[in-house]
């Protein structure tokens, strides 16, 4: 499985990207390349961060279907009616603008903001105080933490069920992914144990119960590369489909742009190429779910958290697809 021609590719990550813990690389329904680091397995379970919000994706289009969640444009306070707004443009935000990124809030990222969020005991309520702020409705502000879970919220109090029970049901079970309980973190010494763990079987929430909108999720390489292959058969699985088809199609096309980055967002997915069909879902320290659809390729790397990992892109282009 591993063939002599991936030697070049397992030394540079022994030397250049040391915090993978593992990668497949499958094309055309067959294994091309698996292999573990830092003494994982393919068993092990890695927080895959940002990648939660990828599967929160289709979560809440199932949900949609299933006719619990109501349609794009609806305004999300909808779904909130204990919360009072002292703006009243914050009634006009969408579910649309909270899954394309483009939702303002008073929230700064930084230390201090991160140790306010996790020390907060309801997400739910932190999130909902931090709507609203100078930058206008629809423009690109990419948040890691806090509206993912405004999303996890609406879809929990829509489906009157956990989000796991919820993906249990729905997405996990049939692709036979095993996701074995709810995480609770009580001190930030939690915090930094689950992101080193190689073996969290679960998904994180907060003291409510409410699991985390934009990370939180652990996963075995093997498990995200099954989120792959769904997307590549437009969300059916061994014959059922478990994704509506026109959500698969409609969530990887261009919704909103990051300038900054120069990058194309769909719902809750990255646009890798906009000429070509190629997405990924894309999470802290680089674990990266990489998929390109007119080569019939899933790329799926895990990884421990290490700050400012960029390159993955660069390493899947410039090191991994050469040797196909």
């Amino acid at each position: 499985m591993n063939d002599i021609k991936f030697n070049t590719v397992q030394q540079k990550i022994k030397t250049d990207h040391k915090n993978i813990t593992g990668i497949i690389v499958q094309k055309n329904d067959q294994m091309l390349y698996e292999e573990y680091f830092n003494d994982c397995d393919e068993a092990s379970k890695i927080h895959v961060y940002s990648i939660t919000k990828s599967i929160l994706s289709l979560l809440l289009v199932i949900a949609h279907e299933k006719g619990a969640i109501n349609e794009l444009n609806g305004p999300i306070l909808a779904y909130f009616p204990e919360y009072q707004p002292k703006s009243a443009t914050i009634n006009n935000i969408t579910l649309e603008h909270l899954i394309t990124m483009t939702t303002p809030y008073k929230y700064k990222n930084g230390p201090l903001a991160y140790i306010k969020y996790f020390s907060s005991k309801d997400w739910t309520k932190f999130t909902l105080k931090q709507l609203g702020g100078k930058q206008p409705i629809g423009v690109f502000n990419y948040t890691p933490l806090i509206g993912p879970d405004l999303l996890s919220a609406i879809l929990a109090r829509s489906t009157n069920q956990t989000v796991l029970d919820f993906a249990r049901e729905n997405l996990f079970t049939p692709l036979e992914i095993n996701v074995e309980k709810t995480i609770y973190l009580k001190s930030a010494k939690d915090q930094m144990g689950f992101n080193k763990s190689t073996n969290s079987n679960g998904w994180v929430a907060d003291d409510t119960g409410l699991n985390a909108g934009g990370w939180g999720l652990t996963l075995t390489t093997r498990e995200l590369t099954k989120i792959g292959e769904l997307i590549l058969n437009q969300g059916s699985w061994k014959g059922q489909q478990i994704v509506p088809k026109n959500w698969v199609e409609t969530m990887q096309k261009k919704h909103s742009h990051w300038e900054e980055e120069g990058l194309d967002y769909g719902y809750l997915w990255w646009i890798i190429d906009p000429n070509k069909p190629i997405v990924a879902a894309m999470g802290d320290g680089g674990n990266i779910l990489y998929i390109d659809h007119e080569e019939d390729l899933v790329i799926a790397i895990t990884a421990l958290f290490k700050e400012n990992v960029y390159d993955r892109i660069d390493f899947i282009q410039q090191e991994i697809l050469p040797l196909i």
